[in-house]
């Protein structure tokens, strides 16, 4: 059975990742508030040493693996980010990481993960066919399988985000993370229901990859057929047991935006707050431009989970 974390798993984690990670940037860019009609706030997790908040919940990790389980080293999936995490942790652990990324994955994160000292295999047409890949390793070598979503203390050390955010403004009124797998949006509502239970939470999904969404929608775990999405970071077709739980039961509302809305989200943080944001990075904004309306006037945070774009992926969205 999978254990909730909790706020106290969440600062037991900051001890963790403090010793490696400074906090980042709580910007307030009044170019963005006025372009959004709120005042906002934007969580820079792009300046992170791999680019991307995921590295929080490595740290948290591999840092209480047993020696066993150091000795046998660790494998996992990943789109580009969350194996960075995993990378950057066990080289600061002393433990092998092997890492399985879809064959068209994001060519600066798989170079990211390989110059970080981990193993990388490209397997599969997307990130869930590389996961199947690694299971099935993860039984024939012995690995410690990380799983990217049904980990507690990959959640809790993401979470440690959140208190960053809250120990600076208490007061928000809406906080909105993008979602993926939901690690981000579960730390999110841990900490915000626990120490601000009335800070509405939202997350926000691409539209062409809603497993999240169609699955806290309809209550029950849903798969689908594909994702195309350029927003790596939200591309998978499945949702996971227990993000999907804490998501259930604390999330306020989420959201789908798409590919033109991110895209735009994009530019709109490089003109406003001068911040480079990859698709998933710039979820987030995007469905604050989306719900301009009801959050008009609020004050609102909104993380920008990452910054890992492609120089030909950004050129083609400035140049549309």
């Amino acid at each position: 059975m999978l254990w909730d974390p909790t706020i106290t798993d969440v600062y037991r984690a900051r001890a963790v990742v403090s010793r490696f990670l400074r906090p980042t940037p709580l910007l307030k860019p009044a170019a963005l508030g006025e372009a959004l009609g709120c005042e906002a706030w934007l969580k820079c997790e792009n300046l992170q040493p791999i680019g991307a908040f995921k590295v929080r919940g490595g740290l948290n990790l591999v840092s209480r693996l047993t020696a066993e389980e150091r000795e046998r080293g660790v494998i996992t999936a990943s789109t580009g980010n969350h194996g960075q995490s995993i990378a950057f942790a066990a080289r600061a652990f002393g433990v092998k990481a092997v890492i399985a990324a879809p064959e068209g994955a994001n060519p600066y994160k798989v170079e990211a993960m390989r110059r970080l000292g981990a193993e990388v295999v490209l397997r599969g047409k997307d990130f869930d066919e590389a996961r199947e890949w690694v299971e099935e390793e993860a039984q024939r070598r012995g690995y410690r399988y990380v799983h990217s979503m049904n980990e507690p203390l990959l959640i809790a050390g993401v979470a440690t985000a959140y208190l960053e955010i809250l120990e600076e403004v208490p007061d928000l009124d809406y906080i909105i993370v993008p979602i993926g797998g939901g690690s981000g949006a579960s730390g999110a509502c841990i900490v915000a229901k626990s120490l601000n239970p009335a800070i509405r939470v939202i997350g926000v999904q691409a539209e062409r990859a809603p497993a999240v969404y169609q699955s806290w929608k309809q209550g029950r775990l849903v798969e689908t057929p594909d994702c195309d999405t350029f927003a790596e970071g939200l591309a998978t077709r499945v949702a996971f047991e227990l993000p999907f739980r804490i998501l259930r039961r604390h999330l306020d509302d989420m959201v789908l935006v798409s590919e033109e809305e991110m895209k735009a989200a994009v530019v709109l943080l490089l003109e406003t707050a001068h911040q480079l944001a990859e698709g998933a990075g710039a979820a987030a904004t995007a469905a604050a431009l989306k719900m301009r309306d009801q959050l008009a006037g609020k004050r609102v945070a909104l993380v920008l989970s990452g910054g890992n774009i492609t120089v030909e992926t950004l050129r083609g969205i400035l140049c549309r």
